[in-house]
This record gives structure tokens, C-alpha cells and sequence, in this order.
């Protein structure tokens, strides 16, 4: 018989008694949610195994760097200059640039290439100082993807997705291991001012919690945009403020039981936090005059990416779990020979600087560097190839990423292209793999850290993926 003057049990009260859903969710569990039972993860704690790295610098070349000029060298080029193409070599994957092409002239390397280091790696001259820590570096030559344009293919690289909406690899990570460093977000994004070419999608969350979301510090007054106090409210006043909000938020909480609640409250904690913590971390006036001559003249001048790069080593000394740093401009389909020479003078002594710098404060053994662009160029040229003037098409069949640090083995050259750079022979690796890879070296099992959203379980790797074993320490 039914008892009519039984009192029915709450939503909430029948979640906390089960143990299942939000209601039973601790704050910690937000912050690390791969400890909270119920959640898209199960029951795991941090990482799956042991890790070799703590923390990722992508150093991130957008428009997509010519290997052929920098990398992956191929003497046939230069011997070849200036003859066509073979049809047998050209793919089906190619631009509808290179389509309505009627000539399709090889263009030889700009530079000289020399073989560095006790490792003998080929590195183009162009890059001067990355040529003299070759022995630091794991070169992956048979990397591809699968678009053949840049925002889908960056899309691609950091998202597994080619399509915007998914969760960014910084944002997997940071929901994956949590933070070092309550004090700063554990996904950060700096931008080379003036070119910046990254995206800011590419710092997105997609489905995953807000607070996972990347940050972009900016140079100039205010790194973080609305960070700072409006005239008249004082810190006190904030918190005060923020500890009334709190409560609000909480009963919110009880009443909705929104996920989202909890997410805002943590950022907005966070923000209080970073009011203190950003000006500390972006002075970087007290560096001695010998950390400025390692990353050159530039590293004095906010917002560049010599700048970006010193900082990037003070956030890994800090802890932030993923460090992004985008540099544009490299898209060169004309004009290659004035426009490469100064982007690698922009990037390469501070990309070897940092490396170095990592390693003299032994933060290399933990810190994983990775350098690169979303894909490569064509061995021919694009247009007209004259005296002193050529440009590259995309080419998403071949291309070049540099590895160095953290459970890498150095001073290896790994994968081959044919004789012309145009396909893959050997040891292929495709962005899965190198993302798989990524994630194994912080200790998590690419197959396992996913999310249920919309009734499927997302990953970064979303379906494929092998971890790289062979380039492992």
C-alpha cells in the first residue's frame, strides 16, 4: 500500500546516497577530475603510469615551415633545379593552386645543409643556432595530416579534428593531470606580437569544463585582459566580494546541482589568485644580462618570441602543465627567399636558448619541447620560379616536427621521404601518433583519457593513434 505521508527524496538526495553524479563531487574532484567516481573517466587518479615528462612547450610555426629549406635535405633538388616535376611523383592531394598550375618546376634548397653535431643530423644553415644543439634533438621527418589547408589542419594538430569544437591538447592535459601551480592556469598561450597566426579556438576547452580552457597572456600593461580591479576596489574589497559570491554560487549549486557553477567559481578564484601571480611571473627585468645574450637582443622587447621564449621557461619553472607559443608568417607561397630568412631569425636562437636554458637548470629531464608547423611545402615551386624569387605550396604528405627533452631519444633523425621529399618511405607518423606519443610521455593512455559527451566517448586521438615507441628513451 502506498504511504502517502512518506516525504519523496530529493534529486540530490538520492545522487549523494548512490554516489553517483555531481552531488557527490567534491571540489577537489573539479580541479583533478580524474579522481571523482562518476565521472567520463571512472575512478583513475592522475596519470596512468609513470610519467617521463611534467610539462609540454609547443613552440607552434603557423602557416607551416618549408622543411625542404630547413630540415629534410635532398641533394636532387639543387641538381635538379629548375626541371619538372615528374608526373609519377605528384600526389592527388594537392591545392587547386597547384591544380591550375601548368609547369611545375623543382626549386633547390636556399641555403646549404651540413650534417652538425656527433649525430651527423642535416640542418639547413638557415637555422644557425637550432644546427649547434642538433645532439638535444629527435628530428621526425615522415610526419603527415590530413588537411591540405592551414585552419583545418591546425585545427587537426591540435584537436584531432578538423572541424572547430573539440578540446585543444592543452585543455585534454590540463583536464587530465589538474595543476602544478594554483596560482596560474595550467594552459597558457603566448603570441608573437605583430604575427601572431594562432587562433584563438585553438585555445578552446570544446566540451570539456570551462576551466580547462587556455589563457592568452598578452605583452604590454595588461597580460591578462580584465584581470585587474576596476579604480577604487581593493583586493580586500574583491575578496570580500568573491566570498559573498561564493556563498550565492553554493546555493545555486545545491539547487541546480550545474557543473558550470563550480567551473565559474574556480575561475574567478583563479583570476583573484593571477592578480598576484601574473605580474610576478611576466617581470622578466631581473633575468642577468647572461639569460639575455642566450636568447638574443630580442628577449628584452615584450611580445616578441625570443621574449615568449624566456617566459615559457618561467612558466615551466612555475609548473604550467602546457605552454603554447604561436608564431605566423610562415605561409610562403611567394616570396620565399626574402621572407624565410627572417622568420628563422626570429625563431632560432631563442628556440635553442630555450632548450639550453631548460637543461642548465636540469628542467629539460622533465620538460617536453615541441617545435613545428601544421604542415609542410611542396619540393616544387609555386608560380613562376625566376633567378631570385619562388614560393612553396602546401603539402600535407611530408613535413617535419622537432622533438627534445623529456623521454626523447637525442640526436636522432627518425623517418625518410623520397628522393624528392614529396612521400613518406619510411617510418610514417601521423598527427594521432604524434599526439599519442605526447600524451604517453605524461604518463596518460591516449585510449583512455576521453569524455562522454553527447552520448559517444571523445578523445584527443579520437579513434587511431600509436605511440612513436621507437623514438622513446
Amino acid at each position: 500500500m502506498h504511504d502517502h505521508h512518506h516525504k519523496p527524496i530529493s534529486r540530490k538526495d538520492f545522487l549523494q546516497k548512490a554516489t553517483l553524479g555531481l552531488g557527490a563531487l567534491s571540489l577537489s574532484s573539479l580541479i583533478n577530475p580524474l579522481s571523482a567516481f562518476g565521472s567520463p573517466l571512472g575512478s583513475m587518479t592522475g596519470p596512468h603510469f609513470a610519467p617521463k615528462a611534467k610539462r609540454v612547450i609547443f613552440l607552434n610555426m603557423i602557416g607551416a615551415p618549408s622543411q625542404l629549406d630547413l630540415f629534410d635535405y635532398k641533394p636532387i633538388l639543387t641538381k635538379m633545379h629548375g626541371v619538372e616535376l615528374p608526373d609519377s611523383v605528384m600526389g592527388d592531394r594537392v591545392t587547386a593552386s597547384v591544380i591550375a598550375q601548368a609547369t611545375k618546376p623543382i626549386v633547390r634548397p636556399l641555403y646549404d645543409f651540413k650534417q652538425r653535431g656527433e649525430s651527423g643530423m642535416w640542418m639547413s644553415d638557415l637555422m644557425p643556432h637550432m644546427a649547434q644543439i642538433t645532439d638535444e634533438l629527435c628530428m621526425i621527418n615522415s610526419m603527415y595530416t590530413e588537411s591540405v589547408q592551414h585552419e583545418p589542419a591546425q585545427m587537426f594538430t591540435h584537436t584531432g579534428s578538423e572541424i572547430p569544437g573539440r578540446p585543444t591538447i592543452g585543455s585534454w592535459i590540463s583536464y587530465g593531470l589538474g595543476s602544478e601551480n594554483e596560482n596560474l592556469p595550467s594552459f597558457i598561450a603566448l603570441m608573437t606580437k605583430g604575427n601572431e597566426g594562432g587562433s584563438t579556438r585553438l585555445l578552446s576547452s570544446g566540451f570539456l569544463p570551462a576551466e580547462y580552457q587556455g589563457v592568452q597572456f598578452r605583452s604590454g600593461k595588461d597580460p591578462v585582459l580584465f584581470l585587474n580591479n576596476p579604480p577604487g576596489v581593493t583586493g580586500e574589497i574583491r575578496r570580500e566580494q568573491l566570498d559573498h559570491l561564493q556563498k550565492l554560487q553554493e546555493q545555486n549549486y545545491n539547487t541546480w546541482e550545474d557543473p558550470a557553477i563550480k567551473a565559474k567559481m574556480s575561475q574567478y578564484e583563479m583570476a583573484f589568485r593571477m592578480q598576484t601571480s601574473v605580474p610576478e611571473v611576466m617581470n622578466i627585468e631581473g633575468e642577468p644580462d647572461h639569460i639575455y645574450e642566450l636568447y638574443g637582443e630580442d628577449s628584452k622587447k615584450p611580445g616578441t618570441f625570443a621574449s615568449n621564449c624566456l617566459l615559457a621557461r618561467r612558466l615551466a619553472e612555475r609548473g604550467v602543465r602546457f605552454i603554447q607559443l604561436y608564431h605566423g608568417d610562415w605561409d610562403h607561397h611567394s616570396n620565399l627567399p626574402k621572407q624565410i630568412p627572417k622568420r628563422c631569425k626570429e625563431v632560432d636562437q631563442a628556440s635553442a636558448a630555450l632548450i639550453m636554458d631548460l637543461k642548465q637548470r636540469g628542467l629539460l629531464e622533465d620538460t617536453l619541447v615541441v617545435w613545428g608547423g601544421e604542415f609542410g611545402r611542396t619540393s616544387f615551386s609555386q608560380g613562376q620560379l625566376t633567378k631570385d624569387n619562388f614560393g612553396r605550396d602546401h603539402h600535407p604528405d611530408a613535413y617535419t616536427m622537432l622533438m627534445a627533452g623529456a623521454g626523447v631519444k637525442k640526436g636522432i633523425t627518425y623517418g625518410a621521404t623520397d628522393e624528392f621529399g614529396y612521400h613518406i618511405t619510411e617510418n610514417k607518423v601521423h598527427v594521432h601518433d604524434l599526439n599519442a606519443t605526447i600524451l604517453h610521455l605524461l604518463g596518460l593512455n591516449h585510449e583512455q583519457l576521453n569524455y562522454k559527451y553527447q552520448g559517444r566517448r571523445f578523445r584527443l586521438t579520437d579513434v587511431h593513434g600509436n605511440v612513436v615507441k621507437d623514438i622513446l628513451s
